[in-house]
């Protein structure tokens, strides 16, 4: 499990949630969470957002899944 699926679900928010909350695409979240894509700035700053944490820890994240 990746940190951000192990955030997301700590909240309990499906992918669905999460996409809604951070305005991006489910599919998205879904790849970002399984390495497959590897989010753009403004992906980031939405997750971070959503999430309300800083943007550096978003970055902090995401580097953990490639």
């Amino acid at each position: 499990m990746t940190k951000l699926e192990e955030m997301r679900r700590e909240r309990g928010w499906s992918k669905a949630e999460l996409a809604r909350r951070a305005e991006i695409g489910e599919a998205d979240v879904g790849k970002i969470e399984s390495g497959r894509l590897q989010p753009y700035d403004n992906q980031l700053q939405r997750l971070a957002t959503a999430f309300r944490v800083p943007v550096s820890r978003m970055n902090e994240v995401a580097d953990e899944s490639w």
